[in-house]
């Protein structure tokens, strides 16, 4: 679409109070900036530029990309000066298009940016912006309107006057579209006393008293929510949470209390499944057609095959289980190749860390696992192989045969009542 994209995250995010970047919070186990970065690359940008500060070296390393360029704000002299320093990176813009917003807004959708950029370039705007009407939040600008309707200023919310606020129920949502010329014009910004930073919001006041074009559009009020406390993380969490279920939901996916599942974005699980309450589907986890999730289930980076039943209180990570398996509850599956038709009894665990380094445990088809079963790896139970309940494996099972290590059981006749006599004397 010729469009070169800056995201914004410089901000320290104090209130978060952290040590950490507050682009790289975790929302769904991913930073909540690749949200952002995933949501711009649906308009095939030429580039994308993120502007950083705080702890910038760990942004990089969080966020590989070799399309990405970095550029570092040395001091947070505001968003006008984070667009000012990352002009430099916008070489041969020529007549694209360039998208501006920041990286602590996880909910914003590649639609919603598509259809401000199609009106943009439409209208033929030399600025475009998104604006929401919200009288529940706060500490966003006002856009005001001149006496024909058109846009004439945006008034940070911090220093909006009390007639201004009443009067001006429309917010900036911080997302823009401009045309490379404008870059030009972010020398002439002036700075806030009050605040010592520059404000890109300033840009509507000297593009309109100049004559250019400038329009607001309007967007869903949800996908504007930015992250700047710790109880935003947990209401953009619900929210990207029910997106995710709603759309495994409308493929065919039963879940029997959707408010009560955590399904990450990357989640794919075939039709037909049902998931039971209380569960965590995590990473890269595939399930395949007509599987029972039950509840207390947690399923991390691991395949599963078709018609498999996970029960009760089941940890499984980065393991393969193939079609018509079953996991009894209370069992630890990590690190394993599980084939068909398998039966994994309760209390079954895999050990497969030896202080060291991780091992693999491998399950051919057809094996049946006894209750209370301890793997450990590396070592594969062959074809069609039975482990007795209370067995611990240490070495390879070959197919058919049946694996059994237990201490001889001896009763010990009228021991109870021996205790007795002797405590009692």
């Amino acid at each position: 679409m010729n469009v070169f994209v800056v995201i914004l995250a410089a901000g320290r995010g104090k209130r978060m109070i952290s040590s950490k970047p507050k682009v790289l919070h975790l929302i769904l186990g991913r930073p909540m900036i690749q949200y952002t970065i995933d949501a711009v690359k649906e308009l095939r940008p030429r580039k994308i530029i993120i502007v950083v500060n705080s702890g910038a070296e760990e942004v990089k390393k969080q966020i590989s990309d070799s399309h990405i360029s970095f550029v570092f704000q040395k001091e947070l002299l505001g968003t006008g000066n984070a667009l000012l320093g990352a002009k430099k990176e916008l070489t041969n813009v020529n007549n694209n298009t360039i998208i501006v917003l920041n990286g602590d807004s996880p909910l914003i959708t590649s639609k919603t940016l598509k259809g401000l950029l199609k009106n943009h370039r439409h209208s033929k705007n030399d600025l475009s912006f998104l604006s929401f009407v919200d009288e529940s939040l706060s500490g966003y600008g006002r856009i005001l309107r001149d006496e024909r309707g058109r846009v004439s200023s945006i008034v940070e919310d911090k220093h909006a006057t009390l007639s201004e606020k009443r009067k001006a129920k429309e917010l900036n949502a911080g997302v823009y579209a401009m045309q490379p010329e404008i870059l030009n014009c972010l020398g002439n910004l002036k700075v806030h006393r009050s605040s010592g930073e520059y404000y890109l919001t300033d840009l509507i006041e000297m593009l309109s008293k100049n004559g250019k074009k400038i329009e607001a559009y309007r967007c869903p009020t949800e996908e504007v929510q930015g992250v700047n406390r710790r109880e935003d993380i947990s209401q953009v969490t619900e929210i990207l949470n029910m997106r995710n279920i709603s759309r495994l939901m409308k493929n065919g996916v039963t879940f029997i209390d959707p408010k009560r599942a955590i399904v990450h974005s990357s989640v794919s699980i075939g039709r037909d499944t049902v998931v039971y309450p209380d569960t965590f589907i995590e990473g890269r986890t595939s399930i395949g057609k007509e599987c029972i999730i039950y509840p207390g289930v947690r399923i991390y980076e691991s395949k599963l095959g078709n018609r498999v039943t996970i029960k009760d209180n089941t940890l499984i990570e980065l393991s393969n289980i193939n079609d018509g398996t079953k996991a009894q509850h209370l069992s630890y599956l990590g690190d394993a190749i599980i084939g068909e038709d398998v039966n994994i009894g309760a209390g079954t665990i895999t050990c497969n860390y030896d202080g060291i380094k991780k091992h693999t445990t491998v399950i051919n088809s057809g094996v049946f696992l006894g209750s209370d079963s301890q793997l450990i790896a590396p070592v594969e139970i062959g074809k069609g192989a039975y482990v007795a309940a209370g067995t611990t494996v240490t070495k390879n099972v070959p197919s058919h045969a049946l694996a059994m290590s237990r201490v001889k059981q001896e009763n010990i006749k009228d021991w109870a009542i021996k205790r007795q006599l002797k405590v009692k004397s």
